[in-house]
């Protein structure tokens, strides 16, 4: 018998919904979930969850602590996994450090790890040094269709799954890790030996502000126009968005070597968008040939809808959506400001990262709050 491992999500999202219900399944495992969601909170007290499966089916999860209360969702927590968006990170750290336990290791990983997660984790937790800190490289499966405390639907799983600690962590610590999520998870799980290698992995924080760009920006055929009906992320993709796309693509890849030279992190496992994308869903793309043709028959992305809202003349993308807050303020803004320390140009990004900020109407905070000064020193 393994020994019971506690396990507390933070974020009543889709894919903190989908995780709860998937680890319930397994034995030994107790979930406890942090979120500030009512709804959740008190549906909990009579119901369970619900997991739609791509293939048809259900399973459906009871958690063992659904609750608003840091102290109430983490005591004796081993592993915390935080689903947040990227720009509610630093306030739910702050909450959550001081209910963390002291007497054991606690891994405290983000899903997905990207914007630097590992940097503002070191500095949130300055006084929680038994703390291990860890981010995956992309969400585990898609989830959409929730329903908060009801049920959510399951989209594609990756085929392997990428994790990276700080480089504080030592090796017995990072063996630990893994087979705690080995055991969490049906798909293979490997260590990266540098975060950089999560940081720099080209993901939502190029893509939804480059297809965004190619739908609405100055050159784009809706520029200033509402659309008639609301529109999918990836199978609506326009051209344009997918060649700005392939523009920054190019350019992250350039600031991986720069990185790599300078700082002597070997990034060989930071592939081109495209490739990633076509490894992680291998067979659910019908047609691998181009960016364009990967967004559009991926099933995976399917019916994933873009964030939009409705006026009196049609709909117009939201602005206060999370492609904005968080891909942007602290995906985007943190290649912009490597790029600038390491005195590369990245015309395509900055380009697309100054409109975006300007369409959002600022940025509020961003991942330079956190981003150590020193670096890349």
């Amino acid at each position: 018998m393994m020994d019971p491992l506690n396990v507390v999500i933070c974020g009543g999202g889709r894919t903190g919904h989908l995780s709860a219900v998937l680890f319930k399944q397994l034995p030994g495992i107790r979930v406890s979930l942090l979120t500030n969601n009512r709804e959740v909170i008190e549906r909990h007290t009579h119901a369970g969850i619900s997991a739609l499966l791509p293939e048809g089916g259900t399973l459906s999860a009871r958690l063992d602590v659904v609750s608003g209360d840091p102290d109430a969702a983490l005591a004796d927590a081993d592993v915390v996994i935080i689903t947040v968006p990227a720009q509610a990170r630093p306030a739910l750290l702050h909450a959550i450090a001081g209910s963390l336990p002291t007497h054991k290791p606690v891994y405290v990983g983000a899903i997905p790890g990207f914007c630097g997660f590992d940097w503002l984790a070191e500095k949130a937790l300055a006084a929680r040094p038994n703390a291990v800190i860890w981010g995956m490289k992309d969400v585990p499966h898609t989830a959409y269709a929730l329903q908060p405390g009801v049920s959510v639907r399951m989209g594609g799983a990756k085929s392997t799954l990428y994790v990276g600690t700080h480089q504080r962590e030592s090796g017995p610590a990072r063996q630990v890790l893994l087979a705690h999520l080995q055991r969490l998870y049906a798909a293979p799980v490997e260590l990266l030996a540098h975060y950089l290698e999560i940081t720099l992995t080209p993901g939502n924080p190029i893509m939804h502000p480059s297809v965004v760009y190619g739908l609405i920006g100055p050159y784009a055929q809706w520029h200033d126009k509402p659309f008639a009906e609301p529109l999918c992320w990836w199978t609506d993709c326009p051209e344009l968005g997918a060649y700005f796309l392939e523009r920054c693509d190019e350019e992250s890849q350039l600031l991986c070597k720069v990185v790599e030279q300078r700082l002597g992190v070997d990034m060989s496992s930071v592939q081109p968008l495209r490739q990633e994308i076509v490894e992680a869903y291998q067979e659910q793309i019908r047609d691998p040939r181009t960016m364009l043709s990967v967004l559009r028959s991926n099933q995976a992305y399917d019916s994933i809808l873009a964030p939009m809202v409705k006026t009196a003349d049609g709909y117009v993308i939201d602005k206060e959506n999370r492609a904005f807050h968080e891909d942007v303020a602290f995906g985007l803004a943190l290649l912009v400001e490597m790029g600038r320390r390491l005195e590369l140009k990245l015309p395509y990004i900055e380009e697309i990262f100054n409109w975006n900020v300007a369409y959002m109407g600022g940025l509020r905070s961003s991942a330079l709050d956190y981003f150590p000064q020193t670096w890349p020193a």
